[in-house]
């Protein structure tokens, strides 16, 4: 499972132009889900970004996390993070997870992180979406559960 986090001032996702999701300060990630992911992966990534200290503290220092600044995240699920480029010049999905097994997943993802107190928002699986963010920094990270 893949995941790129961006810290935001402010973010919003809109389907067929109807704002289905929108955050203040927090997190806008973009998850794409795997053909062997599992509720593992999950778990492993929902306590990696709760607890990702990229947030400013008093000193301008990246010491803080989504839930100690009572911080939202706005979920948005991306297929073709699991994209393949090396061959050709088409992307390959043939790694991302069927539809039925994406949309459970990222669920799970949306509920488990729900869990942990922090707020979430989210986009339309499978949709075709149009997401804005002010990225803070910019800070955006990747981050891959089988790494």
């Amino acid at each position: 499972m893949i995941a790129v986090i961006q810290r935001c001032s402010r973010g919003k996702v809109t389907v067929s132009e109807k704002v289905v999701g929108k955050i203040e300060q927090g997190l806008v990630i973009l998850l794409g889900v795997q053909i062997d992911d599992t509720e593992n992966d999950v778990n492993y990534l929902v306590n990696k970004i709760s607890g990702l200290r990229i947030f400013r503290d008093e000193n301008d220092k990246m010491n803080l996390s989504i839930k100690d600044i009572n911080g939202s995240v706005l979920v948005i699920s991306q297929f073709t993070l699991c994209g393949n480029t090396k061959k050709g010049r088409r992307p390959s999905f043939i790694n991302a997870a069927p539809p039925e097994d994406g949309n459970r997943l990222y669920e799970y993802f949306m509920t488990e992180i729900e869990k942990e107190s922090v707020p979430v928002e989210s986009g339309e699986f499978g949709a075709d979406m149009k997401v804005e963010l002010v990225n803070d920094g910019p800070v955006t990270f990747v981050l891959n559960s089988k790494d």
